[in-house]
């Protein structure tokens, strides 16, 4: 960002605390695949299994495509939960919060018991690091 903008490394991470920024390659990554790798470290980490969700609700801005949405495409990559309904939330920066308020309520219903919420985004497609 440095040779961008008239600030150092140094002065960005004093102020941010990011030291790294990351980059998909387009047409090879997508918010989806990014989703997929957090939810399966998630799923892992509580000893689960995709086929012990009931839900996915997935938040983002930037899906891969408008149509399908991400919640879909996640359960469509997480093998062994494809008949469980998949949700997303696009609520810009409050979307999580939103999911969190979504599956919270789903649960309460007695209906649902185990629900994946993942946030993911690729905003980095959309700068233009030239100026």
């Amino acid at each position: 960002m440095e040779k961008l903008m008239d600030t150092s490394d140094e002065w960005i991470t004093e102020r941010t605390g990011i030291k790294e920024r990351h980059f998909v390659k387009v047409g090879e990554e997508g918010t989806s695949d990014l989703a997929v790798k957090a939810a399966e470290k998630a799923l892992d980490k509580a000893g689960m299994v995709p086929e012990d969700l009931d839900m996915i609700v997935a938040a983002t801005l930037s899906p891969d495509h408008e149509i399908p949405g991400i919640g879909v495409m996640i359960q469509n990559k997480l093998a062994g939960c494809r008949t469980i309904p998949a949700y997303d939330i696009r609520q810009q920066c409050s979307g999580f919060v939103y999911g969190l308020e979504l599956a919270s309520t789903f649960i309460k219903s007695g209906k649902y018991r185990t629900i994946l919420l993942v946030g993911a985004e690729v905003q980095s497609v959309g700068l233009n690091l030239s100026t």
